[in-house]
């Protein structure tokens, strides 16, 4: 299996498991991830780590086998039900992370990175193209000008980048990764969601408004908020259900 998933203490861990490949996903291998983060948001998880084995966390797209525009395709409907999961998700970080290895951890809401992390988005270097929606995330979570550097002059950027520059938000593997994930999963789930709702809305789009708006009301009438102020009065860790 190129992809494993495993639940423990709230906290799914999605691991891509192709180290002959530095992690590079061919089609099999991208559908294994999507239905592993289908199953790991169904199981109940709280929050979603996403990991590679053997030293690196995703290469790019397999070129050995693809890559055309059906890939792409469905490449991004992956991507977006990575970044729409309802869940806070947690990119682990070492060695490779490049092309759609990017892709993937722009995706994820926070990003631990290792030392030994190498970040690239090297389309000049093959005649392709991203998609708008990594661009603008790219521009995003980097800021414009690494985001030019590496789609326009194939620059690969270090760890100590990622983290000067605000991309990675914790240092250190996957001990530490899974630190911030359980952390994560003892917060108000729907406060977390309808948060990335509001996070994810761009300018103008009024129906993503508005579902953030519907998000907020609910927040505001859930059992979770009367929980939160119930523990802050009594001093105490609050215990959040999610409703």
């Amino acid at each position: 299996m190129p992809v494993t998933c495993s639940l423990e203490d709230r906290v799914a861990l999605v691991t891509i498991d192709r180290p002959e490949r530095r992690n590079a996903l061919d089609l099999d291998a991208l559908e294994e991830l999507h239905a592993a983060v289908a199953e790991a948001a169904d199981s109940g998880a709280r929050s979603i780590v996403l990991t590679g084995a053997g030293g690196h966390f995703c290469a790019g797209a397999d070129l050995t086998e693809l890559e055309d525009v059906s890939f792409t395709q469905r490449l991004a409907d992956v991507l977006h039900h990575l970044a729409d999961v309802p869940v806070v998700t947690v990119a682990a970080i070492d060695g490779a992370c490049m092309g759609l290895g990017m892709q993937l951890a722009l995706a994820c809401d926070l990003r631990v990175v290792d030392d030994g992390a190498r970040f690239a988005v090297p389309v000049a270097r093959l005649g392709l193209m991203v998609d708008h929606w990594t661009v603008d995330r790219l521009a995003r979570f980097w800021g414009e000008g690494a985001a030019r550097h590496m789609v326009l002059a194939s620059a690969v950027l270090t760890a100590d980048d990622s983290w000067r520059l605000g991309f990675a938000q914790g240092r250190g593997g996957l001990s530490e990764t899974l630190s911030l994930a359980r952390r994560a999963a003892s917060l108000a789930p729907m406060t977390q969601a309808g948060s990335k709702l509001g996070l994810g809305t761009r300018p103008g789009d009024d129906a993503a408004v508005s579902r953030y708006e519907a998000a907020f009301a609910r927040a505001w009438a859930s059992e979770d908020l009367v929980e939160g102020r119930t523990a802050f009065a009594e001093r105490r860790e609050p215990r959040f259900r999610g409703h």
